[in-house]
């Protein structure tokens, strides 16, 4: 053995940084933001029931859902399945890889969700997302024109 080296079976190293006590680094997990899409005719109790088994599924694989958005009945681009509306859900993942992958695979095969998309992020946005801060006078039925203006004699005074 040379001098300054550690003879550290492979093995050995293998389990010190599975188990996140390689000397003092810490391993933390990646993160994800997942956003699904649900049929129209869902009540909101059973989006609800929906996103909890999603939460229960990442917290069983070792993970947490760090925030939970429901975004609304939003109108889609396109018909998907016969659906020209759906309820949109985002969930902001701290998880394993299996964890999410067990999670799309339930989410793949459940009826009422629609479309799926699950991205890895380097960092978690603090606060509302940007679909939870714009307005929404489209979806409100109040069209853009119709907002409130001040007049051209108030500009002038």
């Amino acid at each position: 053995m040379k001098k300054g080296t550690i003879d550290i079976p492979l093995f050995n190293l293998y389990l010190c940084v599975n188990s996140a006590v390689f000397i003092g680094v810490q391993v933390t997990m990646p993160l994800y933001e997942s956003t699904f899409i649900t049929r129209q005719d869902l009540s909101r109790q059973d989006i609800s029931k929906l996103t909890e088994s999603m939460s229960a599924l990442v917290s069983q694989g070792g993970g947490k859902v760090v925030k939970d958005e429901y975004w609304g009945l939003r109108n889609l681009a396109y018909k998907i399945n016969k659906s020209r509306k759906g309820h949109y859900i985002m969930l902001a993942i701290d998880a394993p890889a299996p964890a999410v992958k067990e999670m799309e695979r339930n989410l793949s095969h459940n009826e009422d969700v629609i479309r799926q998309l699950t991205i890895r992020v380097d960092a978690l946005e603090e606060g509302p997302s940007a679909m939870m801060q714009q307005p929404r006078a489209r979806e409100e039925g109040t069209a853009e024109d119709e907002l409130p203006t001040a007049s051209t004699e108030d500009k002038i005074n």
